[in-house]
């Protein structure tokens, strides 16, 4: 009976997690959903378009170095944490509507609103864990899909509200602030105990340890891929369907793309969980880049051809995208000394976050030089480098 009345609470928490997650985490995109309909009411620079995507990453990196510092869902009660940093960022979210599209005041509110949510989605994988250790990897992989359909739900909103981006943005907004509510009725596990606080001696193991270092460098090859992709698909799919599409069949087409191409990746995290719990975490990481950069090139190809091939190859780069991501942190876990294991994937996530920066900010200027075929097989250079390093890790005693 007890047993029966703990997987009740068990599932019962995860599944509130899980749904706070998707709640919170639909505010990171919500610039790259309404951009299209932003940029037809106000001139929006590239400079400007690439900031307002980058700008949430880079203030997660600040706000994930800052929790880490300070231990802070260590010394708090890691829900409550969650609650505040979602309705403060609830609270930038809305503040969007009172500053110019692209100008200075639109940038730091997405900037405030990514040092919120490292207070969200990594406080949320605290949680998770905390319920589990033989099934971590599918608990990983279930938050880490949550985060992944919150990141497609802005484009839905747009895709439904049509050219309302102000109402989107609303909407949104007040999603976040029902995640707040939502964690607290959440309980923490049995597993859950305190994690070990930032240490900068860590960082040199990420170096000398041999496994740490090939998971790390598979990581980075996943996300020169992953944020830019997710941030700029919408306008690359827009830009696609434009040569053989009506305008507005075409900007209507693009939002759903791009929904479908973030949202259906979740639904892989949860395969990917639980097939990295059987056959590998590394083999799972492996199949995935190898599929993402298949449909990357694939992509580059199709560009500007028939929209239903098109959206067919996209959605095929999205499902593949993003299932091995958990599973970078989870291979990083597994190989580090316990006492530095929590360090280990602050830095490995703060490097991540930090090279997206780089590869949003820099996509709009490419395709202005080269052309999005050109920028997609770029973005397929980063699972070839990711592969190259799992496959030393796999031959790694």
């Amino acid at each position: 009976m007890w047993s029966a009345l703990h997987m009740s609470t068990k599932t019962r928490s995860i599944t509130l997690l899980m749904i706070a997650q998707v709640s919170a985490l639909s505010l990171w995109f919500i610039s790259a959903a309404v951009l299209p309909d932003m940029s037809r009411e106000f001139e929006i620079s590239s400079l400007a378009q690439a900031a307002l995507s980058s700008a949430v990453a880079a203030g997660f990196v600040v706000g994930a170095l800052i929790s880490a510092l300070s231990g802070l869902s260590d010394r708090f009660d890691p829900r409550k944490v969650f609650a505040a940093c979602a309705i403060v960022a609830a609270l930038s979210g809305f503040a969007l509507l009172a500053f110019q599209p692209g100008g200075v005041g639109s940038v730091a509110m997405r900037f405030v609103t990514g040092v919120m949510l490292a207070g969200v989605y990594p406080v949320g994988m605290k949680i998770a864990v905390g319920w589990g250790k033989e099934d971590r990897g599918l608990l990983v992989g279930l938050l880490v899909g949550a985060l992944t359909f919150g990141s497609a739900s802005p484009h839905l909103v747009a895709w439904l509200g049509e050219a309302d981006w102000r109402s989107t943005i609303a909407i949104v907004s007040s999603l976040t602030i029902v995640s707040a509510f939502i964690i607290l009725f959440s309980q923490l596990g049995p597993h859950h105990a305190k994690a070990p606080a930032f240490k900068m001696s860590a960082i040199g193991e990420a170096w000398t340890n041999k496994r740490v270092r090939y998971a790390y460098l598979g990581y980075f090859g996943h996300m020169w891929e992953l944020y830019a992709m997710w941030a700029w698909i919408g306008v690359a799919t827009l830009a696609s369907y434009r040569l053989s599409m009506p305008e507005a069949d075409a900007i209507s087409s693009s939002k759903l793309t791009a929904f479908l191409a973030v949202g259906l990746g979740g639904l892989t995290c949860f395969i990917g969980g639980w097939a990295a719990d059987r056959i590998g975490k590394a083999q799972v990481t492996i199949i995935a880049m190898a599929v993402s950069g298949i449909a990357a090139v694939a992509t580059a190809v199709t560009f500007g051809g028939p929209p239903w091939i098109t959206f067919l190859v996209v959605i095929i780069w999205g499902i593949a995208i993003i299932p091995d991501s958990p599973q970078f942190s989870a291979l990083v876990a597994d190989s580090s000394p316990p006492e530095v294991a929590g360090s280990l994937m602050t830095f490995q996530t703060a490097i991540g976050f930090a090279l997206t920066i780089f590869t949003v900010q820099i996509t709009p200027y490419a395709v202005e030089w080269t052309s999005w075929p050109t920028v997609m097989l770029i973005m397929a250079a980063g699972p070839v480098f990711g592969i190259w390093f799992m496959r030393k890790f796999t031959k790694l005693p």
